[in-house]
């Protein structure tokens, strides 16, 4: 995967928040923080939208594994890809997402559970209607601040592939 020289994990961070702040899910905001550089995969942003369109919530909003941290794991893939049925790819791709794992929950609490990182006391699946994007919505949640974490972690990662 080739980076574009001005790449920084800071602005990639920042550039997650932004789209969740536009109204994407939280896998989708990390996912299109990366637009670019897999549109030389083959995947333009509609195709990544589309990926990413159920993880929002944790799984659908039923509060399980945080959707950007989903994003992080889709990531991975692109970052050590295990497309063989072998496992040496398959090893290196879960320890990267295990790195990953630990980067997240030292950045945002102690987890990658959608319902702990909200402080909900129990997981429980909400309605499917999303939650509408108000002012009030991003006072009350952590997740923009989550995902670019998110972000930035999987930005980290990507520069230490491309050593």
């Amino acid at each position: 995967m080739n980076l574009p020289e001005s790449f920084n994990p800071e602005e990639r961070g920042e550039r997650a928040r932004d789209f969740f702040l536009q109204g994407y899910n939280c896998c989708q905001a990390v996912l299109m923080a990366f637009a670019d550089i897999l549109e030389a995969e083959g995947l333009d942003d509609r195709m990544l939208k589309t990926i990413a369109s159920g993880f929002g919530g944790g799984f659908a909003r039923m509060r399980e594994v945080c959707g950007s941290f989903s994003g992080c794991t889709v990531m991975a893939g692109f970052i050590r890809p295990a497309v063989s049925p072998g496992m040496d790819e398959r090893k290196a791709n879960y320890a990267l997402v295990q790195e990953m794992a630990a980067a997240f929950k030292e950045r945002n609490g102690g987890s990658i559970v959608c319902a702990e990182l909200l402080g909900l006391r129990e997981r429980k699946t909400e309605s499917p209607a999303p939650s509408e994007r108000t002012a009030e919505y991003y006072r009350k949640r952590p997740c923009p601040e989550i995902i670019r974490n998110a972000a930035v972690i999987v930005a980290e990662k990507m520069k230490e592939a491309a050593l």
